[in-house]
């Protein structure tokens, strides 16, 4: 799964390579968590822009947010059947800007190791995700997201079994056109990457804290155990702020 990630792309690209049509302040961040305000992409009538939503989707049918569970990811193989996702995958598709995102892999002693894992090229990374727009009592609006999941590909399969489905070029602009591509065109997008389009090092176990949020956490470390074994080739390629 995808539970931490970094995003320090500056707002004027962010606005130029996703064609915004508005702009919002951000900070870079390094350790963006569940349950905290992201910076998320979609289309409204006929308009791409940038909105500010609680990681934790919560889909506009729940009666009191603070007794539904926390759901960050969306897994591809299952999202066109649960309520949960499954009028956001026709009416709510987004992207959620990162510069790169973290997987524990978890060693022989049940110890967990993070690595920060990149676009080989260093682009930014267009993360699929879903999004709800949950009313309160009072009227209340309150956006949410979860990132979508998809098996891990041969290369980040020895760090973790699950990896997010990355979207670039033209498959972004499917996603998001909820008015004409279809949630079973659009599902068809979300795929792991090919081998070899990311890269990884193992990074600081500071990022398990929410609380820490510093360009140092995506420097590499020096492993006192051992690396996860090389990826078998495979054929083809494939304090913390709250909403709520």
């Amino acid at each position: 799964m995808c539970g931490r990630y970094a995003s320090t792309l500056p707002p004027e690209m962010m606005e130029a390579l996703f064609h915004l049509l508005n702009h919002i302040e951000l900070v870079p961040r390094y350790n963006i968590a569940p349950t905290q305000p992201v910076a998320a992409i979609w289309e409204a009538a006929g308009r791409r822009e940038a909105h500010f939503a609680r990681w934790g989707l919560v889909p506009r049918w729940v009666k009191d947010p603070r007794e539904f569970p926390l759901v960050i990811n969306a897994r591809v193989e299952t999202m066109a059947d649960k309520p949960t996702f499954r009028d956001a995958l026709k009416h709510g598709r987004c992207i959620i800007p990162a510069s790169g995102y973290y997987e524990w892999h978890t060693n022989p002693d049940k110890s967990k190791q993070p690595y920060y894992i990149t676009l080989a090229d260093d682009r930014p990374m267009a993360l699929a995700g879903l999004y709800a727009t949950w009313e309160g009592p009072e009227g209340e609006l309150v956006d949410s997201v979860a990132t979508i999941t998809v098996p891990a590909n041969g290369q980040l399969s020895p760090i973790h079994d699950r990896m997010p489905a990355i979207l670039d070029g033209q498959a972004i602009d499917d996603w998001l056109n909820v008015r004409d591509v279809r949630a079973a065109d659009a599902a068809q997008l979300a795929l792991p990457l090919a081998d070899g389009a990311l890269k990884f090092h193992p990074v600081s176990t500071r990022v398990n804290s929410a609380r820490d949020d510093d360009p140092g956490l995506i420097e590499p470390v020096t492993l006192d155990k051992p690396a996860p074994p090389k990826p078998k080739k495979v054929a083809g390629g494939g304090g913390q702020l709250d909403l709520f």
